[in-house]
């Protein structure tokens, strides 16, 4: 899924002044971006939407928008890129859809070998007992 795959109309891009150190240019420059995404105007599969907003429900609104913000680079165009990649990552991450796990017996090799650790383990801890009065 490369940045052309979603539709220009379900995302849009808005530009704030970033925090931290940098001086004047982070001071009077807009270069930080939060892209918004409707997720709904993106055309997902039911399933892949909803594996979406299990992992990233924090940063999904009421409205059903991913909000993505971007501050890491002194460019809003790297800035742009990076949120765009962030968000198709995630879609991407959302679109693999997990192993089903098949529940098995344990072996009967596995429940000897069990029963034998917590034998002695027993033994151990009943080393460490104070002897009795008839010893």
């Amino acid at each position: 899924m490369n940045g052309s795959a979603l539709p220009h109309d379900s995302f849009e891009y808005r530009f704030v002044q970033a925090s931290g150190p940098g001086g004047q240019h982070v001071n009077k420059a807009s270069t930080a971006v939060e892209l918004r995404v409707h997720l709904v105007a993106v055309g997902l599969n039911h399933e892949v939407l909803r594996r979406l907003q299990e992992k990233n429900g924090n940063r999904i609104n009421k409205s059903g928008e991913l909000i993505i913000q971007a501050d890491e680079h002194r460019s809003q165009l790297q800035n742009k890129k990076d949120a765009m990649d962030r968000v198709l990552a995630l879609i991407e991450e959302a679109s693999v859809r997990p192993k089903q796990r098949i529940a098995t017996n344990p072996s009967n090799a596995s429940k000897r070998k069990r029963v034998r650790l917590k034998k002695s383990r027993g033994e151990t801890k009943k080393g460490r007992r104070r002897p009795s009065s008839s010893d």
